[in-house]
């Protein structure tokens, strides 16, 4: 694990400092890319430099870029994309398979901005960096109330300064969240982590209402019981038929 260092935007802060801060949200939010001028967001960046945005503000605006969109939104399975939204901009990794469903149902029921609005906008988002200080992972620091498979699992997706979130489509939690089990703190390495995505001897329970291809039942309200290593191709068949996903929930 990288030494966690922390920026917080002063009011007596220079220019410089101000420059230093937008390197560290694009680093922090975009995952640790490499990024060509031409992809800067240099209208925000502007209006943080004059004091226009607040840091917070500047952080709403990259994780809504077309850059965080099509690499991770796009291009990654949905479990990779809310837990890298966990760890991109709440600095930890997602606690249980409860975090994680009302995050995929918002996604899915009320779009991609509500869902980046909904880290951005939490209390704990607030507590933990307010206006002015760049989000950091902080799940490998003692914390009130933490659970330890949290502090465990942060280490799965952090592996170190030189990784790129990118790199991986798939989730590298969903077998340890969907099982409430730990996951081993294992040294990095590089590579995909083998059956990372795969947790088929748990079932998830998919309701959706409106289901276009349903037949004679695509107004009723269906139940979809699914591995869970079925569970992206499932979500994803429901997103192109228009279906509404109420909850996913797991199969005890």
């Amino acid at each position: 694990m990288q030494t966690i260092e922390k920026y917080e935007l002063w009011s007596n802060s220079s220019q410089e400092d101000i420059q230093t801060i937008i390197r560290a949200v694009y680093k922090q939010v975009l995952g640790n890319p490499h990024i060509m001028e031409s992809e800067r967001l240099i209208s925000a960046e502007s209006q943080l430099c004059d004091r226009s945005i607040t840091v917070r503000e500047f952080v709403r605006t990259v994780a809504k870029s077309a850059f965080y969109r099509s690499r991770y939104f796009e291009k990654c399975a949905p479990y990779r994309f809310v837990e890298l939204n966990f760890k991109h901009l709440l600095g930890r990794a997602p606690e249980d398979q409860r975090e994680i469903s009302e995050h995929i149902v918002r996604c899915v029921a009320e779009g991609y901005f509500s869902e980046i609005d909904s880290y951005i906008d939490s209390e704990e988002y607030l507590n933990n960096y307010g206006e002015n200080i760049v989000p950091y992972n902080r799940g490998n620091l003692s914390r009130v109330g933490q659970k330890q498979v949290g502090y465990n699992r942060i280490f799965n997706l952090d592996r170190g300064f030189a990784e790129v979130s990118s790199a991986k489509k798939n989730s590298q939690l969903v077998y340890e969240v969907a099982t409430n089990s730990a996951n081993k703190i294992s040294p990095a390495k590089t590579g995909n982590r083998p059956g990372a995505y795969a947790a088929p001897e748990k079932r998830f329970k998919i309701v959706v209402t409106g289901s276009k291809f349903d037949g004679p039942r695509r107004r009723s309200r269906t139940e979809y019981i699914v591995p869970g290593d079925k569970m992206t191709p499932q979500i994803q068949r429901i997103n192109r038929t228009s279906g509404t996903i109420v909850s996913i929930t797991e199969i005890i």
